[in-house]
């Protein structure tokens, strides 16, 4: 008889274990043993070498998270049963799985109608269909609909066990330190009241240590300029893949990506799309931009050779939208030096926008539970909220253009 009750060595936190039989069967399901091919970071790797951790990981490091918040909520007197606890468990075990390669990149476009929440929700019906029933409470967790609100908070919120994990994990990996967060003391801090998830007051300064560090990771690490022009380097070149699939070239893919390159889960039922999606991982995509190296489509070529290459496109950040006269002229100049036609040209030469909001008002708040019993937002206790320097949204406009073109 199989041991299910397996314990798993991990770099982050140690000695972890898996805590029924049934999370053992979900875990060593084909659909989530998949995550080990999906990498946490994407295209970070192409900047921090050591960025190649994986959604497997994470997702298993923000069910332990998830499972130490549990025994603190109940070590303080909130009463959970075991079925919540297993719910909760499940919810944030499967809430990446809907992930796929390069996700970012992939829902900008040949999978753009389905973003990874959707998908994350598609495979979770489809695998309580398979275990007759047995996902339903941790789906109505994972959706918000549980009446005992805390517990999705623990899924999603915006200090949910999710990004907890995420930015110490994605810190140490990339050795990013800013990005470190002390995940023990802000788990030992939380409670509940009038049944939403609350922070001590003594915690006030681990949550703010803990929203700084998310806002220097998204400029550091999600929103570098060079993972940026990594990945709307592969936008481009799968953008340029789909139009010649549907002008009716062929191009060399895998079935599952050539399945979505087709757009052919438009007319599919959602089991037709989940099986083409959890057959999908990076080796589809970097296999295909090996083979489309050797293209007889120029475009097609060159992008796929700059991206398995890292050759990238020349990426500028800045505070104000670029000019558009620059912007004209540059794809001018990559039209000439590429001899490409004009519309050709906005594959390498585009603008776009990222931005960073660290604490988003309205969503779900990060509340305080003073020593006197009342509860408050955090922007209303906290010293750093005086000049609303995390509450605000923080655009930054980049443009993307050929290296070849700063010679010019």
């Amino acid at each position: 008889m199989t041991n299910k009750r397996k314990i798993i060595n991990d770099p982050v936190y140690g000695f972890l274990s898996l805590p029924d039989d049934f999370i053992y069967d979900l875990v060593c399901h084909p659909w989530f043993q998949r995550l080990r091919n999906i990498k946490q970071l994407g295209l970070s790797g192409y900047v921090y070498p050591g960025a190649v951790h994986t959604r497997f990981q994470h997702s298993l490091g923000s069910m332990y998270l998830t499972s130490k918040a549990i025994e603190t909520l109940r070590n303080k007197g909130v009463y959970i049963t075991s079925d919540e606890e297993e719910a909760a468990l499940i919810a944030i075990l499967l809430h990446d799985i809907g992930h796929g390669p390069y996700s970012h990149a992939l829902e900008n476009t040949i999978v753009s109608d389905i973003p990874h929440e959707k998908m994350s929700l598609m495979m979770m019906h489809e695998l309580n269909k398979e275990f007759g029933g047995r996902l339903s409470f941790a789906i109505a967790v994972f959706e918000g609909s549980y009446h005992r609100k805390f517990l999705s908070e623990l899924i999603s919120g915006q200090m949910d066990m999710d990004r907890m994990d995420y930015l110490r994990r994605d810190s140490f990996f990339t050795g990013v330190i800013e990005g470190e967060v002390g995940s023990d003391r802000l788990i030992h801090m939380l409670n509940v009241y009038d049944n939403k998830l609350v922070v001590d007051e003594k915690g006030i300064y681990s949550v703010e240590k803990f929203l700084i560090a998310r806002r220097l990771m998204y400029w550091q690490v999600y929103n570098h300029r060079t993972v940026l022009s990594a990945e709307h380097l592969l936008i481009a070149l799968l953008e340029r893949a789909r139009k010649l699939v549907s002008a009716g070239r062929y191009l060399f893919a895998s079935p599952s990506l050539d399945f979505f390159m087709r757009q052919a889960y438009v007319d599919a039922t959602d089991r037709e799309i989940v099986d083409a999606f959890t057959a999908l991982d990076e080796s589809d995509i970097l296999s295909a931009a090996k083979v489309w190296k050797m293209s007889d489509d120029f475009i097609l070529s060159d992008l796929s050779r700059r991206f398995v290459n890292r050759d990238l496109l020349a990426i500028e950040l800045q505070n104000e939208p670029f000019d558009n006269n620059r912007v004209s002229e540059l794809k001018v100049m990559a039209r000439d030096l590429l001899n490409l036609t004009d519309d050709d040209a906005a594959s390498y030469v585009f603008t776009g926008e990222v931005y960073n909001q660290t604490y988003a008002p309205g969503k779900v708040d990060v509340r305080i539970l003073l020593k006197n019993g009342e509860v408050k937002d955090i922007t209303s206790v906290s010293d750093i909220f005086d000049h609303k320097a995390l509450s605000e949204r923080v655009t930054k406009f980049f443009l993307c253009y050929p290296k070849e073109c700063r010679n010019k």
